[in-house]
């Protein structure tokens, strides 16, 4: 009798890979940070006026951080390409950060825009935040996929290795 893991197997064929998958994931989390981080450098005095709406920072932080987190973003971006040691790590990092703000901002009725791919219209703000914290937590979803396939991948590995 045939399983549902086998049947969707046999669907699905044996082009949909546990290393194919995640290195689609990994270069789909990749591309999307490296263009957050690329839009918000574009013009990081509009990105300092949305950091300073959520008024975590004091002021003389500002703007350093408006032009620091899109180079982070963008370098991991593209370590992630490169499957460099410590830049999923870096995107977990930034993506609690991420989220931990927006919470803080839903919690307190912030106006404003997120920021997340730079400053967005004004009308949209709050709406922003909360669909916002969904999409990244769905973006942390993909980072579990990709610890956990990492996992996967060395143990078949060392499988087939013996």
């Amino acid at each position: 009798m045939e399983t549902d893991a086998s049947r969707l197997h046999r669907l699905i064929g044996a082009k949909l890979s546990l290393p194919g998958a995640e290195r689609g994931i990994r270069w789909a989390l990749a591309t999307l940070f490296i263009y957050s981080g690329a839009v918000k450098l574009i013009d990081p005095q509009r990105f300092a006026e949305v950091i300073a709406g959520f008024g975590l920072l004091p002021d003389v932080l500002i703007f350093p951080a408006a032009i620091l987190l899109p180079v982070l973003e963008v370098v991991t971006g593209v370590g992630l390409i490169f499957a460099l040691r410590g830049s999923l790590a870096a995107i977990t990092i930034m993506l609690i950060l991420f989220m931990a703000v927006l919470g803080y901002g839903i919690r307190l009725g912030l106006d404003i825009d997120c920021g997340c791919f730079g400053p967005d219209d004004p009308e949209q703000a709050y709406k922003g935040l909360k669909s916002a914290l969904v999409r990244d937590a769905v973006l942390m979803a993909a980072v579990f996929f990709l610890y956990w396939s990492r996992g996967r991948i060395r143990l078949r590995a060392g499988r087939l290795e013996q």
